[in-house]
């Protein structure tokens, strides 16, 4: 079986390689000129449309995600627009978060990334899910490792930044590593039904 990555980013199929790489699949990345819109009002929804391009344009089954970061203090926000809160790079992103969020006391900062995980052909969704890693928003940037929002966001079953923790450690308790780890049960579990037909 061949299970087509709807992204071009290498790192994504590396991550996946070591979630799935006990299962029977071959797993490549979506063609050079895979460039979906994600016009989608939840995670789910982009999920879906860069999942069935990834399908329609390969013919194969395709898998992908879409993650955010939500905030209590701004309404649940940004959600699905995480990476358009505004202008400029990741840097620029956590920075206005962070000038939003000055004024907010420290019991009242909790927030969560989301990852929303679609498997598909280019007909119909094949499995769905959606996973959670709760936190706060710190006041300060701390951390190298990670990107987007993890130097200011400290998970509950942390007590350092997601920039902060090993990148092993992170792969084992983010959102996308929850989401994906789901995904790998639901193909392990219908490999093996199949495997009794």
């Amino acid at each position: 079986m061949k299970l087509v990555l709807a992204s071009q980013n290498p790192g994504k199929l590396k991550e996946l390689k070591i979630l799935l790489g006990h299962l029977p699949i071959e797993l490549a990345l979506a063609p050079k000129d895979f460039d979906p819109e994600e016009t989608g009002d939840t995670y789910l929804a982009n999920a879906e449309i860069k999942a069935r391009e990834a399908a329609r344009m390969t013919g194969e089954l395709s898998v992908s995600d879409d993650s955010g970061i939500e905030v209590e203090a701004l309404g649940w926000g940004p959600g699905v627009r995480s990476a358009r809160y505004c202008e400029g790079s990741d840097l620029d992103r956590r920075h206005k978060m962070l000038l939003e969020m000055e004024n907010v006391p420290d019991e009242k900062r909790n927030a969560r990334y989301v990852c929303a995980l679609v498997l598909a052909d280019k007909d119909k969704v094949i499995y769905s899910t959606e996973a959670y890693w709760q936190g706060k928003l710190i006041r300060e940037e701390l951390g190298e490792h990670g990107f987007g929002y993890d130097p200011i966001f400290m998970p509950n079953d942390c007590t350092m930044t997601s920039a902060q923790i090993t990148p092993e450690e992170k792969n084992q308790k983010s959102h996308r590593a929850k989401a994906f780890n789901e995904l790998a049960q639901f193909l392990s579990s219908k490999y093996k039904s199949e495997s009794r037909i």
